[in-house]
């Protein structure tokens, strides 16, 4: 299996199609395929690798050949056609008095479906709108209601991290972030600390939760009382990623100790 993108969009290919065209697919190679958006030139962000039978999924579609030179000079031309499109469109919007907010737009590599993606609160009669572009654009149009978290995938930035958005460069499907996730690592709950900029919680708060989750059943909790090697103490606080735990004593002495410290202490 090969695994390509295209703005930020992850696809699966069979190997299988690769190999009937006798072609050696590398990392950062660009091809042309066919998928259920249309035809697209896609770079290869992961070539051939091996998938254990409980992770394997259904292509997303049809190799048909490397890049060539002129499929990189079709891809810039229509690139340049859907932001006109995309200004048009936004006019449109104004005039037809829609209550939606346009992400971008794209052509497919053979220019016969033209696709809006857009966001809004409620759902849309745009009916009317697509007529208004086909007429204008004489081509197969598409428009797509995208969530929130979609719309700062294709509009990228830069997080709280100082990088890239990970939904923007290497992250393909989104999957579900829980405030318990952040409970469990310990940060704050104020939305402006845990939310991308998307205004959901961060994605990548599911990093290291398997770790926190394990780490915290190793880890008293705070306010209980504990024997550590020099007696018995209350837990004040913890670190959890260094495994730490804080204790205070009768006469308010306080001390770390490691958790390998205080589970030797308990096997005595």
């Amino acid at each position: 299996m090969i695994e390509l993108i295209t703005a930020t969009q992850l696809d699966y290919f069979d190997n299988l199609y690769i190999e009937m065209k006798g072609d050696a697919v590398e990392r950062d190679d660009y091809i042309v395929a066919e998928t259920k958006r249309g035809f697209e030139m896609l770079r290869v962000v992961k070539s051939n690798y091996r998938v254990p039978k409980d992770n394997i999924v259904e292509p997303d579609g049809r190799f048909v050949r490397l890049a060539t030179d002129e499929d990189v000079k079709a891809f810039d031309k229509n690139d340049g056609m859907a932001r006109e499109s995309l200004s048009f469109c936004k006019e449109a919007v104004v005039e037809e008095k829609l209550d939606m907010q346009l992400v971008n737009a794209k052509y497919t590599l053979d220019r016969k479906k033209l696709i809006f993606n857009f966001t809004a609160d409620e759902r849309v009669d745009f009916r009317n709108l697509v007529r208004i572009l086909a007429n204008r654009f004489k081509t197969r149009i598409e428009l797509r209601q995208i969530g929130v978290r979609d719309e700062a995938k294709y509009l990228g930035g830069i997080g709280p991290c100082g990088r890239a958005h990970c939904c923007s460069t290497f992250l393909g499907d989104f999957v579900p972030v829980s405030i318990q996730m952040a409970k469990n690592q310990d940060l704050s709950l104020s939305p402006t600390k845990i939310s991308g900029a998307c205004g959901r919680l961060m994605c990548c708060l599911n990093y290291e939760d398997e770790y926190y989750e394990d780490a915290r059943e190793q880890m008293p909790d705070v306010g209980q009382t504990i024997d550590t090697p020099d007696g018995r103490a209350v837990v004040i606080g913890m670190n959890i990623l260094d495994l730490v735990v804080k204790v205070k004593y009768k006469d308010d002495y306080i001390r770390e100790y490691h958790c390998d410290e205080l589970n030797a202490v308990g096997e005595v």
